[in-house]
């Protein structure tokens, strides 16, 4: 194994079967988080499977071959300890949040849940209506739904469209043979990245780990190849109707993936765009129309491309209104790009927002994490700074050109017909 200081407390360790290691000691904190990440969710799936990472995600935690469901429910959490998984579309991840002390337990704990789950038929009805609960929450919330209906629309013919939770169907289809082809498939060495910040030794969380088996092997296991970008249908409209009290319409476009130079200029114009109470659309659409509570810009980078978008909640008797607001905001910000002042205001947004959320042990480990997954060369917070600084406005001007051309933007409206 290979074991290299990437700066002040900071260290990496790779091991010749592809599994990585990364800590971050943070002085002052007697806590420590520690999570997994495997390169395996959704953006992996075959249609008919769709949910299956999901529900893997949730059957770990039903029993592995050293615990009970009861005792992975009770050991970390009656130390004062949290245990935690989500799926998202390029991975799926488990975390724990402990004192100090309870590292190496927590360690234990992670690794029966990604390497030893029992995925038991018997266990797969109770915890399967779980997962169908979870969806008709979904669709019993039409803020969430059309998020979901958006992607879907954005890539009909791709798993970034694809429903992380799955569908009834594909849920209920699924048996615990799919959910261990799954896990043989996707839960390998080679296809994890371990990470820790807080109060942690490094050597002496690598022993922990050396000791449950993650080091083994010399052969490299190459981790799953990322989905391909897909085609994305641009410009596309789409009327959902259902009885609610509010129109919710996404617009929303695919853009670049998160290995790429110009996210950080994609960043301030969302910033400046629809990222706080100082941007144009919460200006222009709440305070000066009224026309909403909430409004807002968003954006997301996966390992094969990204996605930016805007939401609105608003009356349906003022959904044609709004969305004429929002196509000229977006046709404004196209044709002039930002004002000089609004580009050191997003710059400084978001370069505080970078700081700001480096500010616990959990966003430390987090930011470790996906520079790995994303197979970038870490930089000190003081590179990153600079890196947003030099951002131009040439640079911020195409990247605006490109995707914020209301023509390029898929609109799906969710609501009374």
């Amino acid at each position: 194994m290979t074991t290299v200081r990437l700066d002040d407390g900071l260290f990496q360790t790779s091991a010749p079967n592809g599994c990585t290691l990364l800590t971050e000691v943070l002085p002052g904190v007697r806590s420590a988080a520690l999570g997994i990440w495997v390169r395996a969710a959704s953006a992996h799936e075959a249609r008919p499977k769709m949910g299956v990472s999901h529900l893997l995600e949730h059957m770990v935690f039903k029993g592995t071959e050293r615990r009970s469901a009861r005792q992975i429910a009770l050991e970390l959490e009656v130390r004062g300890g949290s245990l935690d998984a989500y799926t998202s579309r390029d991975h799926t991840s488990y975390q724990a949040h402990v004192l100090d002390a309870d590292l190496p337990l927590a360690a234990e704990i992670l690794t029966d849940l990604v390497r030893r789950p029992l995925l038991r038929e018997q266990d797969l009805v109770p915890e399967r209506n779980v997962v169908l609960e979870e969806i008709n929450g979904v669709e019993d919330t039409p803020d969430d739904l059309v998020f979901e209906l958006h992607s879907e629309t954005l890539w009909p013919e791709h798993p970034y469209g694809y429903s992380i939770l799955g569908s009834a169907d594909t849920v209920g289809a699924l048996s615990a043979s799919d959910l261990q082809a799954s896990h043989r498939q996707g839960y390998f060495r080679g296809n994890c990245i371990i990470a820790a910040a807080g109060h942690v030794d490094h050597e002496q969380l690598l022993t922990v780990l050396e000791r449950e088996g993650w080091f083994e092997g010399t052969e490299r296991e190459a981790p799953l190849p990322p989905a391909s970008a897909g085609a994305a249908a641009r410009g596309v409209v789409r009327r959902e109707a259902r009885d609610t009290t509010q129109a919710h319409i996404v617009f929303g476009t695919d853009t670049f993936r998160y290995a790429d130079d110009r996210r950080y200029a994609l960043a301030m114009l969302v910033n400046a765009f629809g990222g706080g109470m100082s941007s144009r659309l919460f200006q222009r659409i709440r305070e000066d129309l009224g026309l909403a509570y909430a409004v807002y810009a968003y954006h997301q980078f996966y390992r094969s491309a990204g996605q930016s978008g805007v939401y609105i909640g608003t009356q349906p008797g003022t959904a044609d209104q709004a969305t004429d607001a929002i196509l000229a905001e977006f046709r404004a910000l196209a044709a002039d790009g930002l004002t000089p002042t609004e580009v050191d205001d997003a710059r400084r947004q978001l370069k505080g927002q970078v700081m700001l959320g480096l500010e616990s042990p959990q966003s430390r480990m987090n930011r470790l994490a996906t520079l790995a997954l994303q197979g970038e060369p870490y930089r000190p917070l003081d590179r990153v700074l600079e890196e947003i600084d030099a951002v131009g406005t040439d640079t911020l001007m195409a990247v605006a050109q490109e995707f914020f051309a209301p023509e390029r933007q898929t609109i799906v409206r969710l609501g009374p017909a």
